[in-house]
């Protein structure tokens, strides 16, 4: 067959498909174009080497949603098992934090406790080093220890 040129509209005719799919099958085979006096697209092609077959519209049948709603009855279902395995680990995170806190709390009150006799054995330390070996100290003098005088 020989060479025609013909507009989208045209191509589109024979194999009764619309012109945007004419264009998207020209386009597919590299087919030449160029612009006609009444600046339409024209395409070169022969039809014998052009074939086409368009896909059949319509609707879809119920055998294809089947496997669809399977899926999407699947992803919910995994979605629950989702859902308990994520309050679960939540679960686990607020016993660890609750404990977390408790030793916290001992830490800190571990730490109250010991930071006086930190100061004191800083003080001693001090002292010994200014005066010399720290010794026993004489115990203080108390009411009870001093004579009674009428």
């Amino acid at each position: 067959m020989p060479i025609e040129a013909q507009t989208y509209v045209a191509l589109g005719a024979r194999p009764k498909i619309s012109p945007e799919a004419a264009r998207s099958v020209a386009k597919r085979l590299r087919l030449p174009r160029s612009l006609s006096d009444n600046s339409k697209a024209l395409v070169s092609v022969d039809l014998a080497e052009v074939r086409h077959t368009p896909c059949p519209r319509g609707g879809r049948r119920a055998g294809d949603i089947v496997p669809l709603v399977e899926n999407i009855e699947a992803s919910q279902t995994e979605i629950v098992q989702l859902d308990a395995r994520a309050a679960g680990y939540g679960a686990d995170f607020e016993r660890k934090r609750e404990r977390a806190e408790r030793l916290m709390v001992e830490v800190l009150q571990a730490t109250a406790k010991t930071m006086p006799l930190e100061r004191r054995q800083r003080g001693l330390r001090t002292r010994q080093r200014l005066y010399g070996p720290v010794t026993e100290l004489a115990p203080r003098s108390t009411a009870t220890d001093r004579p009674h005088v009428d």
